[in-house]
């Protein structure tokens, strides 16, 4: 420790007593310090008079450095990442999805600035058929094989989240199960906006009926955006009863209401929505005509 020549040396900070041959030091605490614990309390002593201030460089020789707001901010390091502005976001923040900001009490924007490019582009399309038709399959394959991210997005799976009180359309439709059923599509089609908002393409199944506006399409249309690309899968009826019959569970319809849904099906012809009539193909040869539809689609939307 060094001090400037001529300037007298700081006030000691308490009197050195010696006790014994071990000369311990008796620590005197300053006013407003603790006192250590363990020590003998002793009377305190006034502090000595303050010595004149002497200039001295800040923070030499013990002397106190100047303030914190009279210093200079400090340069930031070049490779050290810039302060986040006040007003921006946490990135743990609730607001934040991804990497994308969600704006509050709103969808997701669809980015409109996308390549019409089917191998490339960040697309929406919409499977329809009956029970039975491969809709499921199709897409869940077509998401897949894609060279470009791909999201499957199966109403059927997101209605079944809820457990107990799900509604069964097959126990019949009423308001319950047409509530859950608005949910569901709801929640796709948030999540639809979502992926194509962060680049990945979305492919969603549901059996949307041309003859029921509850069912139909208006209420994706709604959710999801203009660009999304409706295309019906329709194969034939005696195709989709042997699909339904190695079905399971609460996916398994009887005969009478296949036969009936495929029949209002039937209305998709001259509605002038794309139908891939997949009764002879597998599923490898329906996604490749669901892609050749989806690039006709991108370079001539259809008008629905």
């Amino acid at each position: 420790m060094q001090y400037a020549v001529g300037a007298p040396l700081p006030p000691p900070r308490g009197p050195l007593h010696t006790q014994g041959a071990g000369m311990s030091m008796n620590w005197t605490p300053h006013p407003g310090q603790p006192h250590p614990p363990g020590a003998p309390h002793a009377p305190a002593v006034p502090p000595p008079p303050p010595a004149p201030p002497v200039p001295a460089a800040p923070g030499q020789g013990g002397w106190p450095a100047p303030a914190p707001h009279q210093a200079p901010p400090a340069a930031p390091h070049p490779n050290q990442p810039a302060a986040p502005h006040p007003s921006s976001p946490s990135p743990h923040s609730g607001d934040i999805t991804g990497h994308i900001q969600l704006p509050p009490g709103a969808l997701v924007p669809v980015p409109s600035n996308a390549t019409p490019d089917a191998a490339h582009a960040a697309v929406a399309v919409l499977l329809i058929g009956p029970a039975g038709a491969g809709k499921t399959s199709v897409a869940r394959h077509w998401a897949d094989t894609r060279r470009v991210p791909t999201a499957h997005i199966s109403l059927d799976d997101v209605r079944e989240w809820v457990r107990a009180g799900f509604a069964d359309p097959q126990s019949g439709w009423n308001d319950n199960s047409e509530a859950q059923y608005r949910l569901a599509r709801r929640t796709c089609g948030f999540a639809a906006r979502n992926f194509l908002a962060n680049g990945i393409s979305c492919i969603l199944d549901d059996a949307v009926f041309p003859d029921r506006p509850v069912v139909g399409l208006g209420g994706w249309k709604r959710h999801v955006g203009p660009g999304l690309l409706p295309i019906v899968l329709l194969p034939g009826l005696e195709v989709v009863l042997e699909r339904n019959a190695r079905r399971t569970g609460n996916r398994r319809l009887s005969d009478e209401e296949v036969a009936r849904i495929h029949g209002r099906m039937a209305g998709w012809y001259g509605s002038g929505l794309p139908i891939i009539d997949n009764s002879q193909h597998d599923v490898a040869t329906t996604v490749r005509a669901l892609d050749e539809v989806v690039a006709r689609g991108l370079a001539s939307p259809p008008s629905w």
